[in-house]
């Protein structure tokens, strides 16, 4: 690949949502969240809707980590009692990334001082990235924009690409 042709990778969208679930509202986050990703030359290669649910997030995380390197999650970060997604990506995550979940909150909070309430998680499963973002369109895009530029990085390093990249 010449270098000035940039590196794509592969991702994969998991929406979380009762109610998209259900068939009762229609997922806007998901193709927000693909939209910014291809954008940044990420080819994501599978979107998904599972509901609120702990076993049914983390099957779906190891299912499409085991396609994708990076797995990108809206929905189901806050603090309601159905709000599992934290959970159950740290249920399989073998390494935990603070500083990229950190980075999210302090970006968030210069829209909202309710980004403090988000409990979203980054961790590592296998050679996949696993991010969570909120489950609004807004919130997720805006998360996600604040960590783009170094998750092609992490992709690299679990690789087995340990040259440093620069800024």
């Amino acid at each position: 690949m010449s270098s000035s042709t940039p590196e794509t990778f592969r991702a994969a969208v998991l929406t979380i949502s009762d109610s998209c679930a259900r068939g009762e509202r229609n997922d806007i986050s998901g193709p927000a969240v693909t939209n910014e990703l291809q954008q940044h030359h990420f080819t994501v290669i599978e979107t998904r809707v599972v509901a609120d649910d702990h076993a049914a997030i983390q099957k779906a995380i190891v299912d499409l980590a085991r396609k994708a390197r990076l797995v990108v999650t809206t929905g189901g970060t806050g603090i309601s009692n159905r709000d599992v997604t934290p959970e159950a990506t740290r249920a399989v995550c073998g390494r935990m990334l603070d500083g990229v979940s950190e980075r999210m909150r302090r970006e968030g909070e210069k829209k909202t001082l309710f980004a403090v309430l988000s409990r979203g998680v980054c961790g590592v499963y296998g050679a996949s990235v696993v991010l969570n973002l909120p489950g609004s369109p807004a919130g997720a895009v805006e998360s996600l924009q604040a960590v783009i530029e170094v998750l092609p990085h992490a992709i690299q390093i679990l690789a087995g690409r340990t040259e440093h990249m620069s800024n």
